[in-house]
């Protein structure tokens, strides 16, 4: 499929505006800007339909998707580790802190090797497309030359790239090998990263974009979270961070500060309507309303918080506390690169804490009621839920929107997905997508218009 800027597009799209419900258009016609943003979206018992379709024919700018091939916004990752890619997979059967210490660290240090970095982050970032993450948020490493290197290849491979230098300086709690040398070189370095970006040749349009990036409470002094807080009001930056994680992290906080992990990262001026929260677990009711309060958004998480964070995040809830959320596949605490993973472990996880897991005790007793939630809102909070955490125009397929899409073919060989039409409703069909499909039935990514991905 070729670039779209400048195109029509005829073809069967699913999107999920809203939380909890989808919209199917068979035969929509998108027309896209040659910026690559969305100039309209009709349906074919539109008034405006049959000239738009005939207008595009007749100026060769009609393209047009096969039978059983499906169009759906890009993902939006707002959690992923960069440089643990090597690492998928691997060390999952060990408790958090052990993880850090023995795992994680060690690894990261080795991205004081920028043509390792280099390495490393063009396969991630390659696979991520592949995948259909067309957004992604990025914790990087201490390391200024690698974070940048990160950068570059957002910019050159057309990922939307939300990246961090991340600030650990607490010696207390991060290896000699690995942390920044004091709360100043923390931020010194956290500065010049985010003018890195802000000055990069061809980012006028801010594909990629600075975040201010402290690793969580546990690794970093209050002088170095209080210079980040003033850093984020500065140059009014995303801020990512790890909140209320695991008993152990949430217990390190309350020890340390007396607050729980929201609330002390709002007094160092953390929490605002950019801040993306990871896992967020264990946020009491008062919690989820200040960051609601704040506008701050949740990275959930669910497949990682199964290995380390010991509690399913009560979802459901703080939907109905008018949290935003949206989905992280934390590579490489979850070991998946697929949102589509993502969707399927946050179903499974909200049915798990409704219906309970241990099978000693009465049902009535055994899960919180009202916890689930459907393959609708999965779809929803990968989607246009991640875009509106991020405050980006993305996520659905709506007038003024980026046209950032995936094409999912179900009749890939390698990977089919049993579609019966006189059998099977659209919303069947969205379903066994959401359900069924791997990378390999994404034949296409665009951001902004523009091919990023393709199979033969």
């Amino acid at each position: 499929m070729q670039d779209l800027k400048g195109m029509t597009l005829q073809t069967t799209l699913m999107h999920a505006p809203r939380s909890g419900s989808v919209e199917i258009i068979e035969d929509a016609l998108i027309a896209i800007d040659s910026d690559g943003s969305i100039s309209s979206v009709l349906k074919p018992d539109d008034p405006a339909y049959d000239e738009a379709h005939t207008a595009a024919q007749s100026a060769n700018t009609l393209a047009t998707t096969a039978p059983r091939q499906y169009l759906l916004p890009g993902f939006v990752d707002l959690h992923i580790h960069a440089p643990q890619w090597p690492q998928l997979g691997k060390a999952l059967d060990v408790p958090l802190e052990v993880w850090l210490q023995q795992h994680t660290f060690p690894l990261e240090a080795r991205y004081a090797d920028a043509d390792f970095a280099r390495q490393v982050y063009q396969e991630l970032v390659t696979s991520l497309l592949a995948h259909g993450t067309t957004s992604a948020v990025y914790f990087a490493t201490i390391h200024q030359p690698a974070t940048r290197i990160l950068a570059d290849i957002c910019l050159q491979q057309g990922q939307r790239g939300f990246i961090g230098k991340v600030a650990m300086d607490n010696e207390d709690q991060c290896p000699d090998f690995y942390r920044d040398a004091n709360a100043e070189a923390a931020l010194e370095g956290t500065r010049a990263f985010v003018d890195y970006v802000l000055s990069m040749p061809g980012n006028s349009s801010a594909l990629v974009r600075p975040v201010i990036t402290p690793r969580f409470i546990p690794s970093c002094s209050d002088t170095a979270l209080a210079g980040l807080g003033a850093l984020a009001a500065e140059y009014d930056c995303h801020i990512q961070t790890h909140c209320s994680e695991s008993d152990w992290e949430q217990a390190y906080v309350l020890d340390r500060t007396g607050r729980t992990d929201a609330q002390a990262l709002d007094g160092f001026g953390l929490l605002g309507r950019h801040t993306v929260l990871a896992h967020s677990n264990f946020l009491s009711d008062d919690d989820m309303d200040l960051v609601r309060s704040r506008g701050s958004g949740v990275a959930h998480c669910p497949l990682s918080n199964v290995y380390f964070s010991n509690a399913v995040f009560p979802l459901r809830r703080a939907l109905e506390k008018s949290v935003r959320v949206g989905l992280g596949t934390d590579i490489s605490g979850g070991p998946s690169a697929s949102m589509f993973e993502s969707c399927r472990h946050a179903i499974s996880a909200s049915r798990n804490l409704e219906e309970g897991v241990d099978p000693t005790r009465p049902g009535k007793l055994r899960g919180t009621p009202d916890s689930r939630i459907s393959f609708r809102e999965a779809f929803h909070l990968a989607t246009a839920g991640g875009a509106d955490v991020l405050d980006i125009l993305v996520g659905r397929f709506a007038k003024g929107y980026q046209f950032d899409a995936i094409l999912v073919d179900a009749d890939r060989p390698a990977a089919p997905i049993a579609v019966d039409e006189a059998w099977d409703s659209q919303d069947d069909i969205l379903q066994k997508i959401i359900n069924g499909a791997t990378r390999a039935n994404i034949t296409t990514t665009w951001v902004a218009g523009r091919p990023v991905h393709q199979q033969n």
